[in-house]
């Protein structure tokens, strides 16, 4: 076990949202700005900005870290830039009525294309195509809950194609 593997989590926290580089084993040497360093394995991830606000990152795992030093600290601009590199991009907002529309217009889709689907749930806000398959609002592909990967891909698929039509 090295002296970072050592380190204690409140530790390696000092070290997140700061520009580092990091010494690896076999001369390799990595920089970026610490996202995280997970508290089991001591591995730190780095983040790396690159042209046309797209991200590199990069894990440099614990066993192998020899030396980590702060190059610059990060400001509030930084901070938040880097918070959000994991967080889901902002959906559009639905009100209670779109909701019901677009679930009432999917499932009335569905139906006229011989597709089985049912309401689930309480509020029957959750629609079940042929007992296996669930959507969630706002009943997207990406709300396509199965574990049938073959009719997920499928009904997915399906309603992407709709979407489109609708747009």
């Amino acid at each position: 076990m090295n002296d970072w593997q050592r380190k204690s989590p409140l530790d390696w926290e000092t070290y997140v949202n700061k520009m580092v580089k990091v010494a690896a084993i076999e001369k390799n040497e990595y920089e970026g700005w610490v996202l995280t360093v997970d508290p089991i394995s001591a591995s730190i991830v780095l983040a790396t900005f690159l042209e046309n606000e797209k991200v590199s990152i990069s894990v440099v795992l614990g066993h192998a870290v020899q030396e980590v030093e702060i190059l610059k600290e990060g400001d509030d601009e930084m901070k938040q830039r880097l918070s959000c590199i994991f967080a889901p991009e902002e959906g559009k907002a639905y009100s209670l009525e779109e909701l019901e529309k677009r679930k009432n217009d999917l499932k009335t889709w569905l139906e006229t294309n011989h597709i089985p689907v049912t309401e689930q749930g309480e509020s029957g806000r959750t629609l079940c195509v042929a007992g296996v398959l669930t959507i969630d609002p706002p009943y997207g592909p990406e709300e396509c809950s199965s574990s049938n990967e073959i009719i997920l891909s499928r009904v997915q698929g399906l309603i992407q194609g709709y979407l489109e039509k609708q747009q």
